[in-house]
This record gives structure tokens, sequence and C-alpha cells, in this order.
């Protein structure tokens, strides 16, 4: 494939199926992390889109979701084809929904190139980030070759997946290309610092490149079973055939793409990426990420904070009064108040499973 005409053949699938249980109560099921607006212009999906245009134009854009929010997602991104935005009839993790993605691209493009991404991250580096893509399109696309995205570790973190770097294979625009040696999903914290301090390890940010014809010939060696049924489910038509895919996806394993494949195949390379990449995985960095006040307060105008310090308040209707309080989220919504010390954000998503089990499922 010539270099002039690669990027022709190349197409993003951006994963917006979560729902960012961590930000509750702002986030619910019907409106999901990836469609608050909490940095920027539009939500994290719309930048997401926004950030791929220069390189990947919507008419080769698919975004895999559900079926709560198609509607939704389909409103805020009118210049993506409508068949071209999945809802998904049921949870099935990453590796069912990139094996029918694969086919989808390879059906329209013997040549395509998959380029896999989250909905829901900030990138604060987007110029950065094309140069990335772009380094890692041109390593994947040879046949056989698959390319993580490994971002630079900035912590210790048990929450991510780390990689382990081999040999420098290559620099293409500036960006260092390794090969993988291993993956290791979310270790234990002495393991994570000792993986930081050897300077050898990037963290998995689930963004992912290989030609699509690659993918599923690793699906056909690792994942022989589900490698069938993605057959059987595109000689019936795919995503293109709402009933055939209503009933042939729900039987597939609940399983991620690391686990199916990464973890299994070889021929990995890694791209080094500072890009000023965030998962936005509490409300704790929500609070690191946004403007705040002379005392340190993320607050709306219409507030008032008085001795108080550290606070992360969130109120879209009520005016809120903060007096002698520090390090404190407190966020407001029609139905619900959520009010935790800032270093205990992480444990939202526990307090949504109690919700759950406690039966108020309206509030979800």
């Amino acid at each position: 494939m010539a270099r002039q005409s690669l990027y022709s053949h190349v197409y993003a699938v951006v994963m917006a199926g979560g729902s960012g249980t961590r930000f509750w109560p702002l986030s619910r099921r019907k409106h999901p992390k990836q469609l608050l607006e909490l940095f920027g212009r539009g939500s994290l999906l719309e930048q997401t889109v926004a950030r791929l245009r220069s390189l990947i134009p919507p008419e080769r854009t698919y975004v895999y979701t559900n079926e709560l929010i198609r509607g939704e997602v389909c409103r805020r991104l009118p210049q993506i084809p409508r068949a071209q935005i999945v809802a998904e009839p049921a949870s099935r993790n990453t590796a069912p929904t990139l094996g029918v993605a694969a086919h989808e691209i390879l059906r329209r493009d013997p040549e395509g190139v998959m380029v896999i991404l989250p909905a829901d991250h900030v990138i604060a580096k987007p110029a950065e980030f094309l140069r990335v893509l772009r380094a890692g399109c041109e390593t994947a696309r040879e046949k056989g070759k698959s390319v993580v995205i490994g971002l630079k570790p900035t912590r210790p973190d048990t929450g991510f997946g780390y990689v382990r770097l081999g040999l420098r294979e290559a620099c293409l625009g500036g960006q260092e290309i390794y090969r993988v040696e291993k993956f290791t999903e979310k270790p234990p914290l002495v393991l994570a610092r000792r993986y930081v301090a050897s300077r050898r390890y990037l963290w998995n940010g689930g963004m992912f490149i290989w030609r699509a014809s690659t993918l599923l010939d690793h699906f056909a060696k690792h994942q022989p079973r589900m490698a069938q049924q993605l057959n059987e489910l595109a000689k019936a038509g795919g995503v293109r055939s709402a009933r055939n895919f209503r009933r042939l996806f729900p039987r597939f394993e609940k399983i991620s793409i690391d686990f199916a494949i990464m973890e299994k195949i070889s021929n990995i390379y890694a791209v080094a990426a500072d890009i000023g990449w965030n998962d936005v995985g509490s409300w704790a960095v929500a609070y690191e990420l946004s403007a705040k006040d002379s005392e340190a307060n993320v607050r709306p105008q219409r507030s008032l904070s008085l001795d108080s310090h550290g606070n992360m308040v969130v109120a879209r209707r009520s005016f809120v009064v903060t007096v002698g309080v520090q390090d404190l989220v407190i966020v407001e919504t029609d139905d619900a108040l959520l009010v935790c010390p800032r270093d205990r954000s992480q444990d939202v998503g526990k307090a949504v499973q109690g919700i759950a089990a406690a039966g108020h499922r309206d509030l979800l």
C-alpha cells in the first residue's frame, strides 16, 4: 500500500458504549460519561470525533454504542452516516464489537486499517495525537502487524494495563516504535511502581491499530468459536440487518480484546505517546482538569464559597453555598445529590452498585 494512498484506507472505530458510573449522579444509563460536557466545547464523544477529522473523515468513522443512547449519539454527530452509528443489543465488551467492526470495514475495503479509540478520554495535545496515529497507521499497514498506542505513565496506577517494551524498531515522524514483549492487566501497586521505575513500560489506554484482515486472522487462530460466530453474523448481513444483529450479537462471549487477542499474539508494536492523555476516571480527576477559583475550588458562577478550599461543586439549578469545608465533591441533579471526599471519588461506582442492589433503578 503506497504511503500516499494509506490514509484513504484508514477507518476509525469509536467505542462509545460504556456508562461511566463513577460520574454519577451526572452520568446515567441514558446520559453516560461520553456524553457529558465537562471539558472544552461539546461532549467527550464529540471531541473524540472532532480530533480525527483531518486524518479520518466522518464517512470513514464508525461509532459503536448501545440502544439506550443511539438516538442522542446520532443527534450529536450528524456528520457521521447513521448506518455507521451502531447500537449493540447487549453489552459484550470490546472483542465482539471489534470483530463485528472488522467485518464491516473489510466488506467495504479489503485494505482497510482500523484505528480503535475510546470515546471518553481527554487528549490535551491533539496535534501530537495525530502524529502518533500516523506513525501507528504506517506500522499497521503491513499485514500481520498489530499496534498499541502506549501512553507514557505519569505515576504508578493499578487501574491501567501495562505494555512492556522490547527493542526500538523505528522512528516515524518523530514517534518511536517499539516491539511489545508483554501485556499485563492492572497489576498490584508494588508491580506498578516497579514498572514505572524501570521506564520499560507504557500504559495501555485501549487504543489499537490493525488492518481489518489482520484482526480477523487473529480471531480465527486464537478465538475460533468467536470467529465462526462473526462469520455467521457477517453472512446474515452484519449490522445492516437489524433483525439478525439483535438475534446473533447477544450470543457472543463477554470478553475484552486484551484478553481475547492482544495477550495471545506476537508481532505487536507500540507507539510511545506523550499526548496529554487522561481517562477522566473519577470526579477527582475532573477536578484536576478543571479551572479553579482563588481558593482552588471548582464551582459554578451561581454559588458562594466561604472559608472553603479544594472543593468541586457541580449544580445546574440550585445555588450552592459551602462554609468551612475542604476537598469535597458535591454534585446535584434534579433527583439526586452526591457528597463525598475528593479522595474517595473512585468509590462512587461502588455506591451506584448499592443503589442498584437497593432497587432504585430510576436513579441509574
